[in-house]
């Protein structure tokens, strides 16, 4: 594969090469991670007074995260609401600017890059948002909604050939080309997020980001844009990070999973070792609340959380979960513990993981 400095100019692709120029792109080597983000820092600050404002304190949304995902892998994040997981996203498509930290796209730095170098780097990476009643232009057709990121980056400039694309588009997502001329609110909930997918696809990226894409569908509409995101993974050769709060979603869709919590990473992994042994306390809750549907475990105690999540703005002392945990000692409200390996496949952030005892206890039905 040509690095960044041999890859020649981007032309423009023609409507009936859009999807195979995307997955020709796709036959990376995964030796370099596609994304790399180091402590990465987000902090919201609060204000007191209306005309002269003075900053009393920081809502920490996003502190010190760490991870890397590799070409053509799926990375799941997953937390409770307000853990940070959609910040995360919006820092890494430069849709927020970080407080601290650095992402790196390709081997290239681009926490501060501005203007003309964000607009070509924006071609590369796209996000599809939770809403889809929100995040779709109510004024705009279907085929000025999708053909927009043609339109900033002044692609197929032609209007026979543009609608040509994007009547591509959206029959590559399952959505019927002759709805070209509709507008958003004459469809169903999953086919609006169909349209999301189709514009985050127009201009070929090689990252997605899904922030939550099915919390706000049926149970029934789910399923199929779940697996409108797989097929268009595997058909275009995209790095995926899929951010959720449903566990099984996660499992089913994710090659490794990092479990976030007030705003920090507790434990990263394959999904196969995190779902089969997880060690921290957090996750061990948040797999034991998933609902089983075997009737021999009904009425079988689960060890839930209890507590509320606290505040962002004044996060505690060492351990973040030290609040909540069932498992904290002194040390845990004095120290914070370091995402290290504990031997069962995760890299951990706690001082006494779980033991495979205490998974099965806390009626996690996944432990090996």
């Amino acid at each position: 594969m040509s690095t960044p400095e041999q890859a020649p100019a981007r032309s423009e692709p023609g409507p009936q090469t859009a999807i195979a120029d995307a997955a020709s792109r796709a036959g990376a080597d995964g030796t370099e991670p596609l994304v790399s983000v180091r402590g990465l820092v987000k902090h919201f600050p609060i204000t007191r007074g209306i005309i002269f404002q003075r900053r009393i304190g920081a809502v920490q949304a996003v502190d010190d995260v760490s991870f890397e995902v590799q070409r053509g892998e799926t990375l799941g994040i997953v937390g409770e609401s307000g853990c940070g997981k959609s910040t995360t996203a919006r820092l890494i498509v430069r849709l927020l600017e970080a407080t601290e930290g650095e992402v790196r796209f390709d081997g290239r730095d681009i926490t501060h890059v501005k203007g003309a170098e964000l607009k070509a780097i924006r071609r590369e990476m796209q996000i599809v948002f939770q809403d889809p009643y929100s995040s779709l232009n109510p004024r705009k057709t279907v085929g000025s909604i999708i053909g927009e990121p043609f339109a900033i980056h002044r692609l197929h400039r032609d209007r026979a050939e543009r609608k040509q694309v994007v009547q591509e588009l959206m029959k590559t997502v399952g959505l019927n080309p002759e709805h070209y001329n509709r507008y958003p609110h004459e469809f169903s909930g999953g086919q609006r997020q169909r349209i999301g997918v189709a514009r985050s696809l127009a201009l070929q990226p090689r990252l997605l980001i899904a922030d939550e894409p099915v919390s706000a569908l049926d149970v029934s509409i789910q399923a199929q844009v779940l697996n409108l995101l797989r097929e268009m993974q595997e058909r275009l050769g995209l790095t995926l990070i899929f951010i959720a709060h449903d566990l099984s979603v996660v499992r089913h869709m994710c090659d490794r999973v990092a479990v976030m919590y007030l705003g920090k990473v507790v434990e990263i992994g394959s999904g196969d070792a995190l779902y089969g042994f997880p060690r921290h306390p957090y996750t061990g809750a948040l797999l034991a609340a998933v609902p089983v549907a075997d009737p021999d475990t009904h009425g079988s105690e689960r060890r839930l959380l209890s507590g509320d999540v606290p505040s962002p703005a004044f996060p505690p002392a060492g351990c973040r979960f030290h609040t909540r945990c069932p498992k904290a000692q002194e040390i845990c409200k004095e120290k914070e513990p370091p995402l290290e390996d504990k031997g069962s496949g995760t890299r951990t952030a706690c001082h006494f993981p779980l033991t495979r005892e205490e998974v099965v206890a806390t009626g996690v039905r996944t432990a090996q």
